[in-house]
């Protein structure tokens, strides 16, 4: 059964949506930083920790991670430095 949406591999990074972590003062590392970018065919593709093991045992109800899929943290702060970048639904 295919799913209803699947990433496209193709696109593009379009623009960054936010600051970089050195902006925000999270990261003096230029190599390794959490990042968010908005892809050329409107789709959002994180940077982040990958916490997958540490958080699969303790899900939401309803929440599932698929077998090709990992649960990514970023800072709180860059995801606010990023609502200007955000549009309205």
């Amino acid at each position: 059964m295919a799913r209803p949406w699947e990433a496209d591999p193709s696109a593009s990074f379009a623009h960054r949506l936010g600051r970089t972590a050195q902006e925000l003062g999270l990261s003096q590392d230029e190599e390794y930083c959490p990042e968010m970018w908005q892809l050329d065919n409107g789709d959002v593709a994180v940077i982040g920790r990958d916490v997958t093991t540490d958080y699969a045992g303790r899900l939401p109800d309803g929440v599932k991670l698929g077998p090709d899929e990992r649960l990514v943290v970023l800072p709180g702060s860059m995801l606010r430095a990023a609502k200007p970048d955000i549009p309205d639904a």
